[in-house]
């Protein structure tokens, strides 16, 4: 078994309304940030999971992300994978 990193990116769909987005946005306005033109927030989960292959922890992590990490109605998902090196 090889051992695996995965990063997990879940952001809401570009045309969900993002109130915490659009909150903080404000915010930044207020201390001065005008530059800041758009803000939307997500959520980064971070799992080490042991697996065959890259592949078969990308399919597991995939049915992972459909049936609980993300809302699949609202929100879109990114599976970055590295291999953990032995040290």
């Amino acid at each position: 078994m090889n051992k695996y990193f995965v990063k997990v990116e879940v952001k809401l769909k570009p045309l969900v309304l993002d109130p915490q987005g659009k909150a903080v946005s404000s915010a930044l306005h207020n201390l001065g940030y005008e530059n800041v033109k758009n803000t939307r927030i997500g959520k980064l989960i971070e799992l080490n999971i042991e697996g065959e292959s890259e592949e078969t922890v990308r399919s597991s992590v995939t049915e992972m992300c459909s049936k609980l990490l993300a809302n699949t109605v609202i929100e879109d998902f990114s599976i970055h994978i590295t291999e953990e090196q032995n040290a």
